[in-house]
């Protein structure tokens, strides 16, 4: 059984920091594409950032370039997001989803992905 379990969410000062994870198991993480998601009320989701742990290319959305920085720890099968620099606009439920295509140039999503519950982000001005 596939399971992607978010945490790491919570309430922030704007300016602040958060780590988000993602604990992945049941499919081969270590072949794998693994993205962070977003979405926050009213608002399509949207991809923030999309890691390929085979090789470690990643991706970013021009929302988080600069202040997101994404990793994977292949032998926890993790996949962290390092928030920094928080605005108000970035309060979401943020979700990773796997498998998905991703490179230095962008991200696909399959047909069949996996979806974790998600997490909370808030972020106080």
């Amino acid at each position: 059984e596939v399971q992607l379990v978010e945490s790491g969410g919570g309430l922030v000062q704007a300016g602040g920091s958060l780590r988000l994870s993602c604990a992945a198991s049941g499919f081969s993480f270590e072949d794998s594409g693994i993205g962070w998601f977003r979405q926050a009320p009213g608002k399509e989701r949207e991809l923030v950032s999309c890691i390929s742990t085979s090789d470690g290319s990643t991706y970013y959305a021009d929302s988080g370039k600069g202040r997101f920085i994404i990793s994977s720890d292949n032998a926890k099968n993790t996949v962290y997001l390092q928030m920094n620099s928080l605005k108000p606009e970035d309060a979401a439920v943020y979700y990773c989803a796997a498998p998905l295509y991703c490179s230095g140039l962008g991200f696909a999503r399959f047909e069949y992905d996996y979806w974790g519950q998600g997490t909370q982000v808030t972020v106080s001005s």
